[in-house]
């Protein structure tokens, strides 16, 4: 192998080959010329751009891992992973959309649903013609959504009619395709749960509200309601009464890919705090001249680092585990354990970098201050880090 031809040091610590090595430099760069520009007012006015998804359609980052027949680019998790992480790094909030896209509905969609199905959406998913969402959680159930789900479906004839609300739903207000979970046997409690996809056109579908947040402000969120709402038996995913199979082995993929989010905002943010400790003077220096400082970036580079290892691992395994080994086992596990981790310490890594940047940090429309304010939901969202304990656990239990 010729000299140019060898691998950096920093791809073989990431562990990344020259192809992918590639994607997340592209996608960074994409997203730093693209999608950067949005991201101030996205935060300060909860604004949605319309053109976004097009755009990405455009580029080739819509439907990643959808066969090329559907439209799709015919690639894997790892991959997905790979281009969160760079959207992340230049604008959080519409990374979160779109793997609410990607993964929570299109890529499930495309593991449980049949060919017909499959047919009738991606394409426009892949097209940015149409962007997807999923409907999990409801007002009076989050860690416990599966118990306390009273979402409803029941048959008649054709059709399935839904009645309930879902709540906190990433892409409710722009969606125009969801996955949704309801109850079809009530006495099965949560054996008795079904997968459907619903089109925001289908009677009784509304949006009740569009919700304002602290952090990830422009992804759009919102409460949906569905009364008497019709929706095709044939749009039913996989069989009645066993939509937990679907929901549990995409729960664990969604794990895996929030963890690069994570990854994304704390390489940012690592990033501004070197640059403005390079910068900013006090007492006629730098402050990167003084040890305390210096030692902050230290800590947070090796933060930074291991978040990184961790996640590229954990995608790597969701990468080839199939659906009937989702929801019980080691992947079960590692994923928990993967975005408890990636959450927990992209924590610390704000945390110092807000101290670094002292009062400018603790203002709103400072960009540090815009990635600090991200970080509850990461830590919140796809399980809260006591669901992910509790996974983690009781896995190493049953063992």
């Amino acid at each position: 192998m010729a000299a140019f031809d060898q691998p950096s040091i920093r791809q073989i610590f990431n562990g990344l080959s020259a192809d992918e090595s590639e994607i997340l430099t592209q996608a960074d760069r994409f997203a730093q010329n693209e999608l950067y520009p949005l991201a101030q007012r996205m935060d300060d006015e909860e604004w949605w751009p319309e053109e976004a998804f097009a755009k990405l359609a455009e580029i080739g980052y819509l439907g990643v891992t959808a066969p090329t027949a559907y439209g799709g680019a015919g690639m894997d998790v790892f991959t997905s992973g790979l281009i969160v992480q760079a959207f992340s790094r230049w604008n959080h909030a519409l990374a979160l959309s779109w793997i609410v896209h990607e993964n929570l509905c299109l890529n499930n969609i495309l593991r449980n649903a049949n060919e017909h199905l499959q047919q009738k959406y991606l394409p426009a998913m892949c097209a940015g013609k149409s962007i997807g969402a999923l409907g999990l959680t409801e007002p009076g159930a989050g860690s416990d959504a599966l118990g306390s789900m009273r979402t409803t479906a029941r048959r008649e004839g054709d059709y399935y009619y839904l009645n309930g609300n879902k709540i906190f739903i990433t892409n409710g207000p722009v969606a125009d395709v969801l996955l949704v979970y309801a109850k079809t046997d009530k006495e099965r409690g949560t054996q008795g749960i079904s997968a459907f996809i619903v089109e925001k056109d289908f009677p009784g579908f509304a949006i009740a509200q569009k919700l304002t947040k602290m952090g990830f402000r422009g992804s759009q969120t919102a409460e949906l309601v569905f009364n008497e709402c019709r929706v095709p038996a044939e749009n039913l995913v996989g069989e009645e009464n066993r939509g937990v199979k679907v929901l549990m082995s995409g729960l664990d993929l969604e794990r895996a890919v929030i963890a690069p989010i994570c990854l994304g905002i704390a390489e940012r943010a690592l990033q501004l705090s070197v640059d403005y400790a390079k910068q900013r003077q006090q007492f006629g220096r730098p402050i990167a001249d003084f040890q305390m400082v210096q030692s902050m970036l230290a800590e947070m580079y090796v933060w930074v680092e291991s978040i990184r290892l961790f996640t590229y691992q954990v995608l790597r395994a969701a990468s080839v585990a199939d659906e009937e080994q989702g929801g019980r086992g080691e992947i079960h596990k590692i994923t928990a354990a993967g975005v408890m981790h990636a959450s927990e310490t992209l924590n610390k890594v704000l945390n110092a970098a807000v101290q670094i940047h002292g009062g400018s940090g603790y203002i709103w429309e400072s960009e540090i201050n815009r990635l600090y304010r991200s970080i509850k939901l990461l830590e919140i969202g796809a399980g809260t880090t006591e669901v992910r304990k509790m996974i983690i656990s009781k896995e190493l239990l049953d063992a």
